[in-house]
């Protein structure tokens, strides 16, 4: 068994536990389980899903593009999709770096979650709406740059889910863990690779941690100074 970390990593956040210039917000404010690193990548100004483990194989079946894990994101964008901007993102349009691979793109209700710090700025001469995209490769800044193709700027970025792992129930900011078991073939593809480097122990943040898919699920509480505490509380289930 391995674990996996789930965070809903808030906006304006690095993905990564350190910042060289020590004024932005890194992944130590809300995390700090030793030895762990994200799998994959969120960009700065980007919300939503983020999965970290210590687990070389696992973080490579998740992240490497051959995996090809669908990734679904919330699009808050300016303007009013029609079909045919739909049918574009759907089929895949052309950027400077290629084609994009079809996605499945479908209009959406505004999603219950809190509203962005800073707040998203808005045209009050502009209609604003929500898509869903589901992706299977993720190149630099993707789905900003497909909605901006067709005449349709993102506002609001969040991820909701890559492959079975899910946002469901956390607050910005908040995680919680999961066990995942990863087949013997998984692993032993990877197993040739040697391990990405892990951070620096933070501290020996001790987390519980439950089956996919059971009730067993704890994620951080906030410390009074607003950051996330690795100790849950004893006996939480959400």
């Amino acid at each position: 068994m391995s674990l996996i970390y789930l965070l809903h990593k808030p906006y304006r956040v690095l993905t990564q536990f350190t910042d060289r210039d020590k004024q932005r917000q890194t992944l130590a404010d809300f995390i700090d389980v030793p030895d762990i690193y994200a799998a994959g990548r969120l960009d700065y100004d980007s919300e939503g899903l983020l999965l970290l483990t210590s687990d070389g194989a696992l973080s490579h079946q998740i992240a490497h593009p051959k995996k090809k894990q669908p990734k679904t994101y919330w699009v808050q964008v300016e303007g009013a999709p029609d079909e045919q901007a739909i049918a574009q993102l759907s089929a895949g349009v052309e950027l400077k770096d290629g084609m994009t691979r079809p996605a499945k793109v479908k209009h959406i209700d505004p999603p219950t979650l809190p509203d962005r710090q800073p707040p998203v700025r808005f045209r009050a001469s502009i209609p604003t709406h929500w898509l869903e995209i589901v992706i299977s490769e993720g190149r630099n800044r993707q789905v900003r740059r497909m909605t901006a193709h067709v005449g349709l700027p993102t506002l609001r970025l969040i991820r909701a889910a890559i492959g079975p792992w899910k946002l469901d129930g956390l607050a910005p900011g908040e995680w919680r863990s999961e066990e995942v078991e990863m087949p013997a073939a998984s692993r032993n593809e990877r197993s040739r690779n040697e391990r990405p480097p892990a951070r620096h122990k933070a501290g020996a943040g001790k987390v519980s941690s439950g089956k996919t898919g059971s009730a067993k699920r704890t994620a951080g509480k906030p410390h009074a100074n607003g950051r996330r505490s690795t100790t849950p509380p004893k006996g939480r289930k959400s």
